[in-house]
């Protein structure tokens, strides 16, 4: 179990932090694109320049080579989510198996599928653009740190063996010979996984959009929409973009629809960065093969090791800032940090001794289902995706696929989808907002502390389809 308040010792380990993102703080990071400082038309305007909108983009121009594209990104490539995860690029598309399962059940043999192709497809598309972003189909181990976990792991693996899926139970003595951790108790290898640098990946596909002549403007943020009939207009200070297809890709920024409000909130979570091991200190935890991991516990941390031998560790918190929504100075958390720091020890005490050198925060979309979510405004001509909460790396281009279908109006295996059909329920408005994820915050921490037991709130939101992940 680990700690909740932070140590003094936390605190002095992430004294001295370069607060910002690692994958960003980056000397190669591509000169920012200019402004949009005119009125232009185009075929498909995309608004936000992650992952959503860049593998828009550029499918559609793969498609559409005729097409003017242009891209509106309100700061810098991959400033958002893109930048600030861990670099975990799962085939899933249902924020993990289970939660897919519990919701789409009868779908989830085609969900399976469909998250195999696309993962196996941005392999595919890194290698034929020769994207260096340290692409690695490593796995990912889900690893648990309590007897309950352990047990419900090994569930886990046998109902995706019914659908299938290809993974591996690992015990205590197995994962702790692979991954050399003391508090490892038992563990789940999916080995339909990769890793990358997300930033590198995404200035990736910035550059081959800017060779198949796709305008990206940076530092343009867009203030409004307006429906023209044949057209959208979407404005940008006192310029605009008109065209006929818009697709939105701002996830955990303020919504330009308001029909969105109450669908997704944006919660912060956080990361640190450690100095590179030494070899000593790599050969004190073993991790050779760099698989991702994740404890299997309701309030969560992801790790993974770096092209470059450092370890990332983040997770466990997710804090929803109530009505200030996303701003710059919650990109830090000296709290969050410290207690990091604490747990990575509680991890791997063989490097308490391991500095760490980045921190950084950053804003997830979330929904009450914990997965993507698809809509039309502007009788069709706009499309919507939001709402990945996490495991959006992956995701992203699935994502950009379908909202390519849906504004395009094609019927397709995707747009058949009982997931892409279908939205999640909405959040309370404030202040009952912050009340139910407070409380429901605290609830996952009581049912980790309690052996996964799950109190009458937790119940009743499960059997919504509601609930608030970490």
């Amino acid at each position: 179990m680990f700690t909740s308040e932070p140590s003094k010792k936390g605190y002095e380990k992430t004294a001295s932090l370069t607060l910002e993102s690692y994958w960003l703080d980056n000397p190669d990071r591509p000169e920012a694109q200019p402004p949009l400082t005119s009125n232009v038309s185009a075929d498909l305007i995309v608004v936000g320049a992650g992952f959503t909108g860049l593998w828009t983009a550029l499918e559609a121009a793969l498609e559409h080579p005729n097409w003017r594209i242009v891209v509106l990104e309100s700061e810098r490539i991959a400033c958002g989510a893109t930048g600030r995860n861990g670099g975990f690029v799962a085939a899933s598309l249902t924020h993990g198996f289970s939660n897919g399962l519990s919701r789409w059940p009868k779908e989830m043999p085609e969900l399976l599928r469909l998250g195999s192709k696309n993962l196996a497809e941005i392999g595919d598309r890194i290698s034929q653009f020769g994207i260096e972003c340290d692409w690695l189909v490593s796995g990912e181990i889900d690893v648990a740190t309590q007897e309950y976990q352990a047990i419900e792991l090994a569930e886990v693996h046998a109902e995706m063996l019914e659908l299938g899926v290809h993974c591996e139970y690992l015990t205590a003595e197995q994962i702790r010979s692979r991954i050399n951790s003391p508090i490892y108790l038992g563990a789940l290898l999916d080995p339909d996984v990769a890793v990358a640098d997300p930033a590198r990946l995404a200035w990736g596909l910035a550059k081959e959009l800017d060779r198949f002549g796709v305008t990206i403007c940076e530092n343009s943020q867009v203030t409004g929409l307006e429906d023209l009939g044949t057209n959208v207009r979407v404005h940008v200070g006192a310029h605009s973009a008109t065209g006929p297809r818009v697709v939105l890709a701002t996830n955990a920024y303020p919504p330009l629809l308001k029909r969105l409000k109450h669908l997704i909130v944006p919660v912060y979570d956080y990361v640190l960065v450690t100095e590179p091991l030494t070899t000593a200190e790599r050969e004190s935890i073993g991790w050779l093969d760099r698989e991702g991991v994740g404890d299997a516990g309701n309030q969560f941390h992801y790790y993974r090791v770096t092209q470059d031998g450092r370890i990332l560790f983040g997770g466990y918190d997710a804090i929803y800032r109530g009505k200030d929504g996303v701003k710059p100075e919650f990109d830090s958390d000296t709290e969050s940090f410290a207690r990091l720091a604490d747990h990575f020890v509680q991890t791997f005490p063989q490097l308490d001794q391991v500095n760490f050198t980045h921190g950084w925060g950053g804003a997830i979309d979330t929904c009450s289902r914990f997965s993507a979510f698809w809509g039309k405004a502007h009788k069709g001509k706009t499309v919507y995706v939001a709402g990945f909460t996490g495991l959006g790396v992956g995701a992203s281009r699935f994502a950009a696929l379908t909202s390519l279908d849906l504004v395009e109006n094609r019927d397709t295996e995707r747009t058949r989808l009982h997931m892409v059909k279908s939205k999640p329920l909405p959040f309370p408005p404030e202040p009952f907002r912050s009340w139910v994820i407070t409380w429901t915050t605290k609830s996952l921490q009581k049912a980790d502390r309690e052996n996964g037991k799950r109190n009458l709130w937790l119940r009743v939101l499960d059997s919504l389809g509601l609930g608030f992940d970490s």
